[in-house]
């Protein structure tokens, strides 16, 4: 009977965290990791919390337990960084995070006694890396995906910074947010309790606003200052990583300075590049065939394997090669631009604008209506059985064939989604 109840409660956490656009496929590793990160009972809880950010009061009344009791609970998971809390108007309000970008980071964002990080890392390597179904639903499935990459403003010319939006650079959303936390790097943590970790440095991946409000205030991140992030971001060019972020306009939450040996949205740029895992810049390097030497250094540099040396086709030098890019797997970093000693590569705009959504909500939507779960964020209380039945209903209307659910989520952006937006 034990087995049967610890099993329940991390399964309907499971089926919890999939009613979310970013879901986590049921898998007996996860349910392994759950159990490292809480117990059965916490399990149950967190279940039972809405998709969108609730208070105490709200919690209370889907566990039915006193209000002083669940705010003891609430305390408890954030301060284990498996809840956010910020403090709004006075009041705590609280938002269970996805797995990724959110819980399974914040374990391994500092080192931590309480729970076996070596083991999670092992998980986290056969749930991510080997088993695939996460990574792929992650990062592979609707146009509207998690993050996006920032281009390497360093290397712009004046010409295209001109072009750059606010939103789109690295130095706007360090320089602009309320807080910033820095904390270890999840991939290459969970690599050094592995294979090893490169030499890229470990305390350089920065949460913003109010992420970083919470895991501050908890101690699973350094809370430091813009002038501080602004160092690290500069650390972060002159080492050649890349700055995967938040794909969102207003109050990015998180930027991680990825390597491409460690990085998992790195790796899945590369194993899935042909579905467009992560959202590029706006940019493309451009080589200039006469004054590249073939040294290779831009081969090197890029972190998804964009580039290439290929024959130069000189009669007159039958083994000089060239760079070649793949403008289909390209990220639009710039990393490459930097690491060319030969000047010998620039950055031109891309043909079409990359589109990138205003806030969370509008990109939750969004990713919502691509993967069939927008009843999830519509119905979000899924006690009352009126709300599930209607959730059912509209769960039927978005798994029609392709092209009338293309017709419906349409028709969903333009009525519908206006008057969610101004509700909440």
């Amino acid at each position: 009977m034990a087995h049967r109840t610890v099993k329940k409660g991390y399964d309907q956490l499971v089926t919890r965290l999939n009613r979310s656009p970013q879901g986590a496929p049921p898998s007996a590793v996860l349910n392994r990791i759950l159990a490292i990160l809480m117990n059965e009972k916490e399990a149950g809880l967190l279940s039972q919390l809405p998709i969108k950010p609730f208070t105490a009061e709200v919690a209370s009344r889907a566990w039915k337990l006193p209000l002083t009791e669940s705010r003891k609970i609430l305390e408890e998971l954030a301060s284990r960084a498996l809840l956010v809390d910020v403090e709004r108007r006075g009041r705590s309000v609280y938002s269970l995070p996805p797995p990724m970008a959110g819980f399974f980071e914040f374990s391994l964002m500092r080192t931590r006694g309480d729970i076996d990080q070596k083991a999670l890392s092992q998980l986290f390597h056969e749930y991510l890396n080997v088993e695939e179904d996460f990574v792929k639903a992650l990062f592979a499935e609707g146009e509207t995906q998690m993050g996006r990459i920032f281009v390497q403003e360093p290397v712009l010319s004046n010409e295209n910074a001109a072009y750059v939006l606010d939103f789109e650079k690295a130095s706007e959303v360090v320089s602009t947010a309320s807080h910033i936390g820095v904390g270890m790097c999840y991939c290459r943590h969970k690599k050094e309790h592995l294979d090893g970790a490169c030499d890229a440095p470990m305390d350089i991946c920065m949460t913003f606003n109010g992420c970083a409000e919470s895991l501050s205030k908890h101690g699973h991140a350094r809370a430091i200052d813009n002038s501080e992030g602004m160092d690290l971001l500069t650390e972060a060019y002159e080492r050649g990583l890349v700055q995967f972020g938040e794909n969102v306009q207003k109050r990015v939450s998180f930027i991680c300075n990825c390597c491409g040996c460690c990085c998992e949205a790195m790796e899945a740029s590369r194993r899935f590049a042909h579905l467009q895992p992560i959202h590029t810049s706006n940019f493309l390097p451009e080589i200039d065939d006469a004054t590249c030497n073939g040294c290779g250094r831009c081969v090197t540099a890029c972190p998804v394997e964009a580039l290439a040396l290929v024959s130069a086709n000189n009669a007159q030098k039958p083994k000089m090669k060239v760079a070649r890019l793949d403008e289909d797997v390209c990220l639009g970093c710039g990393v490459c631009v930097r690491a060319c000693h030969q000047e010998s590569m620039t950055l031109r705009s891309r043909a079409a604008r990359i589109i990138t959504p205003v806030d969370n909500a509008q990109r939750y939507v969004l990713m919502a209506i691509e993967r069939g779960k927008l009843q999830n964020l519509i119905f979000d209380n899924q006690i009352m059985a009126s709300h599930r039945a209607l959730a059912t209903l509209l769960g039927a209307i978005l798994a029609l064939p392709p092209v009338h659910r293309v017709m419906a989520s349409k028709q969903m952006k333009s009525r519908f989604l206006e008057a969610l937006f101004r509700k909440r």
